[in-house]
């Protein structure tokens, strides 16, 4: 069976104008989805909606590796007269067009190369400065998201460092259902290693980040 996972994301954020909206939701679901699934090494995607935070419109797509994106089979892509009017890079707002490459686990398992798109996604953005980002990102992997994926329909948190965009890092929190992180047992995981209230604060999150987003088409 295919993959449906590899070690690479890109993920497309924008809010659309009101009056834009019924086309560019068309166009995505219609063609433009279709027309990146096509590309060789993008082996999933699915839409998704703000429930908290934003942009109100989220993309996500698994790559087989972020070099996916400089490939030529990705880069000679046509521009369609559809895409050419409804783009997000053209008619959206707080657009953000970002590719990363995974850092924690730090390698593919036959389980998440396997599994689909979840229902829905907590997504931070966060950067941190180069004096504290060995300890962070040592106690980010070993510490903060394994707790985090003791709580109940937390199906995986996957992190993740920036080949194109910004911030630097991000973390992407795969949920059954947009209500995981409001249970008291996500509560619980927050703060519960002595260690986090010191190293919690040397991060700076993204405008909008954390934010949840369920998913609303998937081909």
């Amino acid at each position: 069976m295919a993959d449906k996972k590899g070690t690479g994301l890109m993920m497309v954020w924008a809010d659309i104008p009101a009056d834009k909206e019924d086309d560019f939701n068309h166009w995505y679901e219609e063609e433009h989805l279709a027309e990146l699934l096509s590309v060789p090494g993008v082996l999933n995607a699915a839409r998704y909606e703000a429930v908290s935070s934003g942009p109100k419109h989220l993309a996500c797509y698994e790559l087989e590796s972020a070099a996916v994106v400089e490939s030529e089979a990705f880069k000679s892509r046509p521009r369609t007269e559809w895409g050419s009017r409804v783009s997000p890079s053209i008619i959206g707002t707080n657009f953000i067009g970002n590719t990363y490459e995974m850092v924690h686990p730090t390698a593919l398992t036959p389980e998440i190369a396997g599994s689909g798109m979840a229902n829905a996604l907590q997504i931070g953005r966060m950067d941190i400065g180069p004096e504290n980002e060995e300890e962070w990102n040592r106690w980010y992997s070993g510490i903060y998201v394994p707790n985090y994926e003791k709580v109940p329909g937390v199906i995986r948190g996957r992190r993740w460092k920036a080949t194109r965009g910004s911030p630097a890092y991000a973390v992407v929190y795969e949920f059954e259902n947009e209500n995981v992180s409001s249970t008291p047992e996500w509560e619980a995981q927050r703060d519960a290693d002595p260690s986090t209230a010191r190293i919690r604060p040397m991060m700076t999150h993204a405008p909008g980040s954390p934010g949840i987003w369920r998913k609303t088409f998937e081909l």
